[in-house]
C-alpha cells in the first residue's frame, strides 16, 4: 500500500503519524506545498488550480494507491475536482462540526480555523446538515498556523501568546457556553496539548486527525492492497525547502522521514 498525503505545510504530518499506526507497513509519501504557505491567505481559484496540478504531478510520479488530502482548505476547495480528474481514491479532511455536535452538552460548539475556512459556504453547509440546533462560535487566525509550525520544530510557544489566541474564541458572544472545540486546521494538532493544558476546565478539544486516518485505513482495506511490513517508509517532499531545515528534521524523523526532499514542479 502506497499512500500520498498532501498539505500546505507540516499540518498533515499529524495525520501521517496516525496512518503509521493504523496502516502499519504502508509506504507514506508526504507533499507539502510550502512555496505558497499558508493556504488560508490565498485566493480560491488560484488554490484549486494549483492543488489539482500539484497532486496530479505527485500521482504521476509516485503512483499511490490512495491519496489523503490532509488539509481542510484543500479538501473543501479541491476534493471534488481531484476526484473527477484522477482515477485514485481520495480521503479528505473537513472541520469536525458533526463530531462536535454529537459531543456537546451545552449546545454551543467552537471552531478554530483559518480565516478563509470560516468564510466559505462549505462550513455553513456542514453546520446546516450536522449541527442545525447548535450555536457555532468560530475564530479564524493566521497566527495559529505559524505557531504550529514553530511547535513542530521544537520551539517554545509562550503561554500568554496561546491564551490570547484562545481568548479570540471564548471572548466572543456565546463563547462562555462552549463545551467542545473542534480544530479546523490540521496544523493545530501540534498545539493540541497546549490547548488542553491552558484551556477552560470542562472544555473538550477534538482533533480530526485520528478520524481521517481511520477512514483512510478502512478504504485501504477495501482496496485489498495492504502489504506486510516493508523497509520503504516513503519520502517527505516540499515545493520550497524551508530555510530552517535543520530545525525541521527532528520532527520529520519522528514521523518516519530521514530528510526533506525538493519537489520540482513541472511547467
Amino acid at each position: 500500500m502506497r499512500i500520498l498525503a498532501f498539505d500546505s505545510g507540516i499540518g498533515g504530518l499529524g495525520i501521517v503519524r496516525c496512518l503509521r499506526k493504523d496502516i502499519p507497513g504502508a509506504c507514506i509519501d508526504y507533499l507539502a506545498d510550502t512555496a505558497v504557505f499558508p493556504y488560508g491567505e490565498q485566493a480560491d481559484d488560484f488554490l484549486v488550480a494549483r492543488i489539482v496540478m500539484l497532486v496530479g504531478q505527485a500521482i504521476a510520479r509516485l503512483q499511490p494507491d490512495l491519496v489523503v488530502i490532509a488539509c481542510n482548505t484543500a479538501s473543501t476547495l479541491a476534493l471534488g475536482e481531484l476526484r473527477a480528474r484522477y482515477d485514485v481514491p481520495f480521503v479528505g479532511c473537513v472541520p469536525p462540526i458533526k463530531w462536535a455536535a454529537d459531543l456537546t452538552q451545552s449546545g454551543t460548539i467552537g471552531l478554530l480555523a483559518t480565516r478563509a475556512t470560516l468564510t466559505r459556504s462549505y462550513l455553513h453547509d456542514l453546520q446546516s446538515r450536522f449541527a442545525p440546533d447548535c450555536t457555532l462560535v468560530t475564530y479564524g487566525t493566521r497566527n495559529l498556523a505559524d505557531l504550529s509550525e514553530q511547535a513542530f520544530r521544537g520551539h517554545l510557544i509562550p503561554d500568554q501568546v496561546l491564551r490570547a489566541e484562545m481568548a479570540g474564541l471564548f471572548s466572543q458572544p456565546g463563547g462562555d457556553g462552549i463545551d467542545v472545540v473542534g480544530l479546523g486546521c490540521t496544523h493545530y494538532t501540534f498545539l493540541l496539548d497546549h490547548f488542553q493544558r491552558l484551556g477552560r476546565p470542562g472544555v473538550r478539544w477534538i482533533d480530526p486527525a485520528h478520524a481521517v486516518s481511520r477512514q483512510a485505513a478502512r478504504l485501504a482495506r477495501s482496496l485489498d492492497n495492504v502489504a506486510p511490513d516493508r523497509e520503504e517508509t516513503g519520502q517527505a517532499f516540499f515545493t520550497a525547502l524551508p530555510g530552517d531545515i535543520e530545525a525541521l528534521l527532528p520532527g520529520l524523523r519522528h514521523m518516519g522521514y530521514d530528510t526533506a526532499c525538493p519537489f520540482t514542479e513541472q511547467a
